[in-house]
This record gives structure tokens, C-alpha cells and sequence, in this order.
């Protein structure tokens, strides 16, 4: 999940909505755009998942004891 915003000289900028993080200032196109995102390795959402695996692994464990 991303914002994209567009600067006053139609330049665009996008931050990540998961960590905050400005991912991209000053680019000029979209397809820059889903390039910069595809590259951002989110901590925060890397964490959320990590976590939920943890719970259902847990849930799991629990289940069949």
C-alpha cells in the first residue's frame, strides 16, 4: 500500500503506508513509480507477517494437543 502524491512540477512522489517511509521523491513517471515500490522491503509489514505466522503456528500447535 502505497500514497502517491504529485508535486507542482508534475513530478511524483509515494510513501509507504505501512512504515511511512518515503519511498520515491522527484519521479517523473508511473512506471518509475511501481519500480521504486517494487523494490521497497517494508520492516514494519515484514514484522506483521512474521507475527501472524508466529500466531498461527501457535494456534496450530495448540489445535492438535
Amino acid at each position: 500500500m502505497y500514497s502517491r502524491t504529485q508535486n507542482e512540477n508534475g513530478s511524483y512522489n509515494t510513501r509507504c503506508l505501512y512504515c511511512f517511509m518515503t519511498i520515491a521523491s522527484s519521479i517523473e513517471t508511473e512506471k518509475e513509480l511501481d519500480r521504486a515500490e517494487a523494490r521497497h522491503l517494508c520492516p514494519e509489514k515484514v514484522l506483521s507477517q512474521l507475527l501472524a505466522q508466529r500466531i498461527a503456528a501457535e494456534a496450530h500447535a495448540a489445535h492438535r494437543n
